[in-house]
């Protein structure tokens, strides 16, 4: 009976599993030539005439335009050819397509790129527009015009219309951008010359250069009865050169006109052409973008987070696998990343490039956090919503026919030829071309997860090995749903249909524009839909991707969304139409002369939290940094560190009752102090002793309680060798005036390279004791340099830390500390946080300091932590703390199973000192340098990887020898996000990420501080760092945010475009102080960047409350409700705010003392 009962449980796991296997079929099902019709392959071989050598560009295959050349409701598909024609298939409905190239006259010769579609001449057909490069020959490369006659039938007219121009084209755009109500032609190119694309030169930027892209004025129909295309490209500020592989047009900065974002490959920058509205284009991309795409290829632009701006996405070639990523040539040096900043280049990456446009003017970089930043040699990128969840899902098409980046190929080819003719050279490069493999790999199609960050759909079909290129979307069978078509290299176009409409899950609508008269298909109109409290924003535009034009009906999926609140479309002029409660699941025609004219918005603008105010009072601040970087002589590290300031300390300085700003220079450089007026100016002046040292924390107290502010300054940096004079710390004796005198004789020898400094009585004798964080070893990373408990005796410092802490001596890397009470009973405890660093609790029992960490709960916070503050977020009488980290927007990713790991020691055996990176992708921990960088700074591993193949196959393992590896240092990162830890009582915490917006940087400055006047606090943050190695890349994308608390521990981002906030630099400190007549000031400093100000646009009602030396915690308290607030003495990021307490009106607050 039992085995019965077994087997009828197995049969009924069999069924449940097979039924389960079946339902979860693809949502795309690739379909064969023989179901559609459709045999279009981009054949291509190398030739004598014609080949890699000839054209760089001889392996980017060809583009795809869709559209509805016939007005029967189906789009149709033509593919570009290179080597063969071009095609164009006839959509006979049910996917099935007819080839008519032929008939319709469109075959092409020569070597085709990109495919736009428009109807140029507005006489409601859609016209075929092919760009041409390749030959050498002029007439070869003329651009062509298939003029749409009707009855499927084309002319071409290039030549007539002015538009067959023989540059180097990749792709067209045609769109608006004078507002006149025709298209006018955006002409993107490149160049064929044998000039080093990749060797730093001064960019030509007055339209010298044969590869600078063109713009091309339509003059209207006049006697020729068709539109006329003028260059007016000096006249208009298209004057930069390029490698053009990627244009998108698009109203990036809100303002109603089509602004161009051009994608250039190799060292060229990409561009962003912001329209003027006068007929002209400025380039500012280094004003909006932090940094962009090296090889930059295809590119796309979309609202894809659903906040009603319009994000870029720019694919590049950084590939997934560790194999991959070190057979490749790629990389690029210190020394070259500074002198391409120094000749004025943008920063660049080779790694795809996702810019979410913050609505304020500025994009914030997160391709690593959003998790689409390597997909190998990658072409076109588009955004589209294919599940119709209401969100744009990402496809990206890759492939390379030959590996021309396998550094081993490289390093053959240049020895075996390097004594040869030209000629001679170039034939035996080309013969042992043939061998070499291609970049044969799947395409990428990304699900959009909905907070910013997308999932590989890797059961949605997309998985078949190719060499991709151009792609576009449509809904060829009309059933709702997005079907996909991808031109390939030596093979059959992929056609994809989407099986969505079998599962029939979610809702859509979809949209046919009616444009006016010379503007047919409504290009640069902007469509918005809200729905349940979600909404969606659209601008029609077709040219995306990569050489390739979409369908012109617009899409959207709508989720479980029935019916639409609101259908809102603004025409190119700025007429408007709004409809109401709008069905989905059908096709609607928008015809351009139903609106009217431009309809009152619903949302009012919003006024900043926030207003600039630093040149107002006088605080006109710029901090200068030295420049001197660690990686000429420690290739390894990841980051340098004598970059690390500035730091920043508040406080009444010159004893007149205002607060004061004290800012540390760099090594070499004097630090500056602002001292405030009663008229509420700050007035500026040096602090010129002992300057050769790094200034590191700040600290304004009262050491010798004599009622005024002494000063501490850490020495910091690694400039210096170990054990430097100049990392001596100084203390300097306030004589009450401001005037600080230096006492030799107040400090211990401390040489360590240090960080932070925090004060406070935690012996509970009277006076203040100090705790220094070490932060670094000089030539030694990473290994834990010296740390200090300082006890005060009487305005003198005794080294106790062994006293009381062993372990605190060489806790580690620290870059942040806080005395406070984590416990509440009474007693100062420490928190420490640092680099490759636990956050560490320190608990005081009776005068020592006991690591409790790991029974607080923390013991798996190993990251790399920048920043501490307290505050009581929760409103539940106990201190609370937030910690900015790494953040998540890094090459790395790392968890208890999977950490990332610096390893130290003698590494390679020679008796040095050496580290070395590693991290786990797919499973296996390898070393993160590349095969260069490695031998650069151990030279015994290159005979021993001689190849680079060789070492694209090693793992940690393989490169350090087991004895070697036995004895090295290994610290592990686990946990990099940015976080809020909450004080559970009884000594217990929990630890949780901020929201994703605090992942996008580093985060730094930290100040809690009601912003909205709901007594619940909210957090101000400022991060970024540009210390990192070329190789991992500057962390840029953070701007200074404010995070909304609601009084339960939960935050949510404020609005970007409505905080005012500026800290858009290597942000490092944050302080608040108190201006003359009352009001909060915020001060950030950034590296190298101007002191910025903030004052609330609008004050709360409140008022500050002044502190006594002692004075450490407090409740606030409102409506039978208390907050516990701590005073700190040093807190956040090298950061000292002034000590007062904010002190809202209607509320009271109570000192604890002692």
């Amino acid at each position: 009976m039992m085995k019965r009962t077994y087997l009828h449980c197995f049969f009924i796991l069999l069924i449940f599993f097979g039924c389960r296997k079946k339902s979860a079929e693809p949502l795309f099902r690739l379909l064969s030539s023989q179901e559609t019709g459709i045999d279009f392959s981009n054949d291509i071989r190398q030739t004598d005439s014609l080949n890699i050598l000839k054209y760089m560009y001889f392996y980017n295959g060809g583009g795809v335009g869709l559209g509805d050349i016939n007005n029967d409701g189906l789009a149709d598909l033509f593919f570009s050819g290179n080597m063969v024609s071009s095609k164009l298939y006839l959509n006979k409905g049910n996917m099935q397509f007819e080839d008519i190239t032929e008939k319709a006259g469109v075959a092409t010769k020569g070597w085709c790129t990109g495919v736009a579609m428009a109807d140029l001449n507005a006489d409601g057909l859609l016209d075929i527009y092919v760009s041409r490069a390749g030959s050498t020959v002029p007439a070869e490369r003329a651009n062509l015009l298939f003029i749409n006659k009707g009855n499927n039938k084309f002319t071409e007219s290039a030549e007539a219309y002015g538009l067959a121009d023989t540059g180097y084209s990749t792709q067209a755009a045609f769109l608006d951008y004078d507002h006149d109500g025709d298209l006018d032609a955006y002409l993107l190119t490149h160049d064929h010359s044998p000039r080093a694309v990749n060797n730093l030169m001064p960019v030509r930027s007055h339209g010298e250069a044969a590869n600078t892209d063109k713009l091309l004025r339509n003059e209207g129909a006049g006697a020729a009865g068709h539109p006329v295309f003028k260059d007016v490209s000096a006249q208009a500020g298209i004057s930069i050169e390029g490698y053009g592989l990627g244009v998108a047009v698009n109203d990036l900065n809100g303002d109603g006109w089509p602004d161009i974002y051009v994608a250039n490959d190799f060292l060229s920058n990409d561009l962003l052409y912001i329209n003027n509205q006068d007929g002209t284009f400025t380039n500012r991309i280094g004003e909006y973008m932090k940094h962009q795409s090296y090889n930059a290829m295809g590119v796309d632009v979309a609202d894809y987070n659903n906040d009603g701006f319009q994000d870029v996405v720019v694919l590049d070639m950084l590939p997934e696998g560790n194999y991959r990523q070190k057979i490749m040539a790629a990389g690029m040096s210190n020394e070259k990343f500074d002198f391409m900043l120094q000749m004025g280049y943008q920063p660049q990456y080779m790694r795809n490039t996702l810019q979410l446009n913050n609505g304020d003017g500025h994009f914030s970089e997160i391709g690593q956090l959003a998790g689409v930043d390597k997909t190998d040699w990658s072409w076109s990128p588009l955004f589209a919503d294919f599940d119709n969840d209401g969100r744009c899902d990402l496809f990206i098409s890759n492939g390379h026919l030959k590996d021309m980046t396998d550094k081993d190929f490289i390093k053959y080819s240049q020895q075996t030829t390097m004594f040869e003719e030209k000629d001679q050279a170039n034939a035996k490069l080309l013969k042992l071309m043939e061998n070499l493999k291609g970049v044969k790999v799947h395409n990428y199609l990304f699900r959009n997860k909905g907070d910013l960050t997308f999932a590989e759909a890797e059961d949605w079909g997309i998985d078949q090995p190719s060499f991709s290129n151009g792609a576009s979307f449509a809904d060829l069978d009309n059933d709702g749903d997005l079907d996909l078509v991808v031109n390939n290299v030596n093979e059959k176009a992929f056609v994809y249909k989407n099986e969505l409409q079998k599962r029939g899950k979610y809702h859509w609508i979809q949209l046919s524009l009616q444009g006016d008269s010379l503007n047919r298909l409504g290009l640069g109109a902007k469509v918005t839909l809200h729905y349940g409290g979600q909404m969606q924003v659209y601008e029609q535009t077709l040219y995306r991707g990569f050489q390739s034009t979409v369908d012109h009906t617009i899409h959207f999926g709508l989720g479980s969304a029935g019916r639409i609140d609101t259908l809102e479309i603004r025409w190119p002029n700025g007429s408007m139409q709004r409809l109401l409660n709008v069905a989905s699941g059908q096709r609607l025609v928008l015809d351009y002369k139903d609106a009217a004219a431009a309809l009152p918005a619903f949302d009012k603008p919003l006024q900043p939290v926030f207003t600039e105010v630093s040149r107002d009072i006088g605080l006109d601040y710029t901090h200068t940094e030295n420049n001197q970087s660690d990686f000429s002589t420690h290739v390894l590290m990841p980051q340098t560190y004598s970059r690390i300031g500035p730091s920043m300390a508040a406080g009444d300085i010159d004893g007149n009752g205002l607060d004061d700003l004290f800012i540390g220079g760099a090594a070499g450089l004097p630090a500056t102090y602002y001292l405030q007026q009663a008229s509420g100016k700050f007035v500026r002046r040096e602090f010129t002793a002992d300057q050769a040292g790094e200034d590191a924390g700040i600290l304004l107290f009262d050491a010798d309680r004599d009622g005024d502010l002494d000063l501490y300054i850490a020495s910091g940096g690694s400039e210096f060798e170990t054990g430097s004079t100049f990392y001596q710390d100084r203390f300097y004796k306030n004589n009450g005036k401001g005037e600080f005198t230096k006492a030799a004789d107040a400090l211990p020898a401390m040489r360590a390279s240090k960080s932070c400094v925090t004060a406070a009585d935690f012996d509970r004798d009277g006076d203040l004791d100090l705790f220094v964080g070490g932060r670094l070893v000089p030539g030694q990373y990473p290994v834990a340099p010296e740390s200090y408990v300082l006890r005060n005796d009487g305005g003198k410092f005794t080294n106790i830390t062994r006293d009381v802490s062993a372990e605190l001596r060489h806790i580690g890397m620290v870059s942040s500390a806080l005395w406070t009470d984590f416990d509440d009973d009474g007693y100062i405890d420490l928190v420490v946080a640092g680099e490759w660093m636990r956050v560490a609790f320190f608990k005081n029992q009776g005068g020592k300091l006991v690591n409790v960490t790991a029974s607080a709960g923390l013991g798996e916070t190993s990251g790399c932590w920048n920043s501490i503050a307290g505050a009581d977020m929760d409103n539940d009488g106990d201190t609370d703390y937030i910690l900015g980290n790494m953040g998540l927007n890094t090459p790395f990713r790392a968890s208890a199973e999977e950490p990332v790991t610096v390893y130290s020691g003698n590494l390679d055996g020679s008796g040095v000192h050496q580290s070395m990176l590693s991290w786990f992708i797919q499973g296996k921990n390898y070393p993160w340098p590349s095969r260069d960088a490695l031998v650069r700074q151990m030279p015994r591993l290159g005979k021993k990887f001689f190849l680079y193949d060789d070492y694209a196959r090693a793992t940690v393992q393989d490169v350090l020898s087991p004895e070697l590896l036995h004895k090295a240092a290994a610290l592990k990162g686990t946990y990099f996000s940015s976080s809020y830890i909450e004080n559970r009582g009884k000594g217990k915490f929990t630890i949780r990420p901020l929201p994703v917006q605090a992942q996008f940087a580093p985060v730094n400055g930290i100040l809690a501080k009601d912003l909205d006047g709901d007594n619940n606090l909210d957090l101000i943050l400022s991060g970024n760092s540009y210390a990192p190695d070329a190789s991992i890349g500057r962390f840029d994308a953070m701007y200074g945010m404010c995070l909304r608390g609601d009084g339960k521990g939960n935050f949510v981002l404020v609005n970007p475009a409505s905080d005012g906030l500026g800290l858009r630099g290597d942000s490092r400190s944050l302080v608040e102080l108190v201006s003359q007549d009352g009001k909060s000031l915020l001060a950030g400093a950034g590296n190298s960047a101007k002191l910025e100000v903030y004052t609330h646009t609008k004050p709360l009602r409140t008022t500050f409350r002044k502190l006594q030396t002692l004075d450490a915690a407090g409740f606030l308290e409102w409506g039978g409700k208390r907050r516990k607030t701590e005073f700190y003495y040093g807190s956040g990021y090298l950061s000292q705010s002034a000590r007062r307490c904010e002190v809202p009106v209607g509320s009271s607050l109570q000192i604890i003392r002692k």
